[in-house]
């Protein structure tokens, strides 16, 4: 019985040509939107690639000059992107692709993608988490909301529980209608996304795996509360049009009111200053860190010598990894307070996916495509690791010659050939799952109560 309810409804759905449109343009969208993702991937990739073998070689071939000079010179870090970012670009168009890596200066990220959107695309950019997350929810509510609604206005309900169906049973049938319809739009879509992950370069295929599976799981979960929630609301209500009220007030709260208002509201709790009031904070504390005279008292202490001149190393080369170590401290502290604010807003919006799913499946959709917020940190710490490295071993190549008076030191290739290019490794799974351990069980929870929820609905549901 429980399968001739799920035929039944699916076979409705299939001649309804309402469904058929709108199926038709969804898929279409949601290919689309993958193909388009895949291409942003693949090209942003070689671009990479090619930019890293270029900036690679010009730091070989700079030619002979003083190594402070070199690290004044810098390199480029490119911050690579994962194979699940052709389905949740996440915040890579605001944060940048890459960032110059410089003697004294800790620089802020380049190229955003957003800085050249057109007006058509303050609406948002068209991916396949955003057609997953807002419009397939729409796609269940009109499949839903008239399913025991639409069956009592008919007078069919009536007739089916007198023939003897169990609610449960009408329930369950009717929920795998949907599922099976559901099922006929994303399986295909599946089939097309794995195609097109086969062709990209996954550097760690096991890891690549295990994201997939917990993206597909984290969906599923947040499409299984919608459909349970629907049905829920269509068992409850008298009419077709009160379920339909009811179900899109639900997905205009969850996809369109709650995103908007819980970002403002996380700006509120913890305001970050502008990039202006950033820059100037940090250049008016440059300014005034470190105490380079007493430096000076305690490297002539430490020699035993009374002048710079009788120093056994270069005295200019340990005042520049001095005021890079000064540097140091007041970019961890402007930077640092900075992330951390950023953080906190990010965990507010997860926290508050208690209200809306959609909060929580886009924070996981973002970790997992590692395009969130978390792992933009983890690279720019990384970045900045790298760009201290690479300064101070040059800075202590300076101090480890004493100046000869009249001609000046300097270094060619085989210095810079000792530093070794920027080498990224992306945060694990295990990374993630502890990052992202409230937004799981936060969609696990929504599930669960759904059913709950549409299980209560359908026991007490009455023919009239």
């Amino acid at each position: 019985m429980m399968l001739t309810v799920a035929r039944k409804e699916l076979t409705e759905m299939l001649r309804d040509g309402r469904f058929r449109a709108t199926a038709g343009i969804f898929l279409a969208l949601l290919l689309g939107a993958l193909w388009a993702g895949w291409k942003t991937y693949s090209d942003v990739n070689r671009e990479h690639q090619l930019a890293q073998k270029a900036t690679r070689q010009d730091w070989l071939t700079q030619g002979v000059k003083n190594p402070h000079s070199a690290a004044h010179y810098g390199v480029y870090a490119f911050k690579p992107k994962l194979p699940l970012s052709l389905v949740d670009q996440g915040t890579d168009p605001y944060t940048g692709v890459a960032v110059w890596l410089e003697a004294h200066k800790q620089d802020d990220f380049q190229y955003r993608p957003v800085q050249d959107a057109n007006s058509l695309q303050r609406f948002g950019n068209l991916s396949a988490a955003w057609a997953l997350q807002v419009l397939l929810p729409l796609l269940i509510a009109l499949l839903t909301f008239s399913a025991f609604a639409g069956e009592r206005e008919q007078g069919t309900l009536r007739q089916l529980l007198s023939l003897g169906v169990r609610r449960e049973t009408l329930g369950t049938g009717k929920a795998m209608g949907v599922a099976a319809a559901l099922a006929l739009l994303l399986v295909p879509a599946a089939i097309a996304g794995a195609a097109l992950l086969v062709f990209t370069e996954a550097s760690d295929a096991g890891s690549t795996l295990g994201r997939i599976l917990l993206l597909s799981a984290s969906y599923l979960l947040y499409f299984g509360a919608f459909v349970a929630l629907a049905l829920g609301i269509s068992a409850r209500s008298r009419s077709p049009r009160a379920a339909l009220l009811w179900v899109l007030g639900f997905w205009i709260v969850n996809c369109l009111i709650a995103p908007r208002a819980v970002v403002d509201l996380a700006k509120r709790i913890d305001p970050t200053p502008s990039s202006f009031t950033f820059t100037t904070s940090i250049q008016r504390d440059l300014a005034h860190d470190g105490d380079m005279e007493q430096f000076k008292r305690d490297v002539l202490k430490k020699y035993g010598v009374d002048s710079t001149d009788k120093l056994p190393v270069n005295y200019t080369g340990l005042t520049l990894e001095k005021n890079e170590e000064n540097g140091a401290v007041v970019f961890d502290r402007h930077y640092n307070d900075l992330w951390d604010r950023f953080g906190r807003q990010s965990r507010t919006q997860q926290r508050a996916s208690i209200a809306a799913p959609l909060l929580a499946v886009r924070s996981l959709s973002m970790a997992l495509a590692g395009t969130d917020f978390d792992q933009h940190r983890h690279f720019a710490t990384a970045a900045e690791t790298y760009r201290r490295f690479f300064v101070g071993k040059l800075n202590g190549d300076v101090a480890a010659h004493p100046v000869n008076r009249g001609s000046p030191y300097t270094r060619g290739s085989d210095l810079w050939a000792q530093i070794p290019a920027f080498h990224y490794e992306a945060p694990g799974l295990s990374h993630i799952l502890r990052q992202q351990a409230w937004s799981i069980g936060i969609l696990v929870l929504w599930c669960a109560a759904a059913m709950v929820f549409a299980a209560a609905s359908v026991r007490k549901i009455q023919p009239e």
